[in-house]
């Protein structure tokens, strides 16, 4: 997780809006100050990545009197996202010319805005169906497993539940499917897979987030556990670069796999932690492919709030 430093005073709230909206060069200026790195410190960090930057440059960057644009420097941004533990594309993405992503369409990476957006439309979603906090259920075991498709999309995914009453009465779960930046969920399917049937859909298709109602056709005792088993059709995207769960609650045991078709493999993966989808990332850990499975997996012996993932590079 995000680590403390002597600058830990410096508020957030600059970080988190110039990153929603840039420019560049104050989101730059506004990280930099967040982690209480001078200019040296940060040239050394780059360097230990391989990456040759002069402090002059980097102080032109954080004024504006210049911006990154060759390979090399394009290089230094994004080294420069997990020096100062910022999310993924979340500097890359304020350099890009809006008139080439407008002729482009929609973008390959989620955005920092984008994900603050779903939360919002999730939530209006989820209070549509009458779900509400965690629905009278805890989690006991969450088994996931995630197919990314010959495309490099995320092809679908299969989740396996344990709960626990804590309340009676408790008879649905509400499950929350993101898809990746350009998805439709109109296109998407919910497959009810075991001790469960599906109930109402609700789909966004501008944040590409879909919910559906699971039911249990029992309505279960607090105490009483239950199991069942459901998944979701996606492949309507483009290449997809990571995936995550959030957790609002404490539970059990969190096993993520993510299985890669055999005609494309990617180059790196790594795991990664955030207390929120807006918060730096941490806990990365580097995770080798499997050879014969083609695939890569997590697991976390305690659910705790925050989000929890996996993400890959592509050669």
């Amino acid at each position: 997780m995000r680590h403390a430093t002597e600058h830990a005073d410096v508020p957030t709230a600059e970080l988190d809006t110039a990153l929603r909206g840039g420019p560049f060069h104050v989101a730059l200026r506004a990280a930099i100050a967040a982690r209480g790195l001078p200019l040296q410190r940060v040239q050394h960090h780059l360097s230990r990545h391989g990456v040759k930057v002069g402090v002059t440059s980097l102080s032109y960057w954080q004024q504006g009197a210049r911006r990154p644009q060759r390979p090399e420097s394009l290089r230094a941004v994004r080294a420069l996202e997990e020096i100062l533990q910022l999310p993924d594309e979340s500097l890359i993405r304020l350099l890009a010319d809006p008139g080439r992503q407008a002729s482009a369409g929609r973008p390959s990476a989620r955005s920092y805005r984008s994900l603050v957006e779903a939360s919002d439309v999730l939530s209006r979603l989820q209070t549509e169906l009458g779900w509400f906090l965690d629905g009278g259920l805890q989690t006991l075991g969450h088994h996931e497993r995630v197919r990314i498709g010959a495309r490099r999309e995320l092809a679908g995914r299969e989740s396996h539940h344990i709960v626990r009453a804590h309340r009676d009465g408790a008879d649905r779960f509400v499950a929350v499917h993101h898809g990746d930046p350009g998805s439709s969920p109109g296109e998407m399917a919910v497959l009810a897979l075991e001790n469960c049937r599906t109930g109402r859909v609700r789909r966004d298709q501008d944040t590409g987030v879909l919910v559906a109602e699971l039911l249990f056709g029992t309505r279960l005792r607090a105490g009483e556990t239950f199991l069942f088993r459901y998944g979701i059709e996606d492949g309507t995207a483009g290449v997809c670069r990571e995936y995550a769960d959030r957790f609002g609650f404490p539970g059990g045991q969190y096993a993520l796999q993510v299985s890669f078709d055999a005609a494309a493999l990617p180059a790196r993966c790594h795991r990664f932690t955030q207390h929120s989808p807006a918060a730096p990332r941490g806990g990365r850990q580097e995770l080798a492919v499997s050879g014969p499975h083609h695939s890569v997996h997590l697991v976390e012996p305690r659910i705790r709030p925050g989000v929890v993932g996996i993400a890959w590079d592509w050669e």
